[in-house]
């Protein structure tokens, strides 16, 4: 039997017996979600989805390219790989405060 038909079974039962009567706040909405936990649950359905937000993007760009810059020798290889760098972690916190600018929260 799926969980979810069992869940529901469970809680029907336990309506039944009157156990949901006179809980605090019983009949008022639900209190609003943390606004991190319902981002991070899209998050993870765009993921699933494939489509990452740019800023996910980036942030996997930017630990490909630390591993790329640990591993560089030659001088030019790392100024080039730091430079990519800066401008991934640039691009990365403009993308981070216009989430931040668009939901509202600092």
């Amino acid at each position: 039997m799926k969980f979810r038909i069992m869940a529901e079974r469970q809680i029907r039962k336990a309506e039944a017996q009157g156990q949901f009567d006179n809980l605090p706040g019983a009949g008022k909405p639900l209190p609003a979600t943390d606004p991190d936990t319902a981002e991070a649950a899209g998050f993870r359905i765009m993921a699933r989805e494939g489509a990452l937000p740019r800023e996910i993007q980036l942030k996997k760009e930017i630990e490909a390219q630390r591993r790329i810059l640990a591993e560089a020798q030659e001088p030019e290889t790392r100024k080039a790989a730091m430079a990519r760098l800066a401008d991934l972690e640039m691009r990365h916190a403009i993308e981070c405060e216009a989430r931040r600018a668009w939901t509202g929260r600092d």
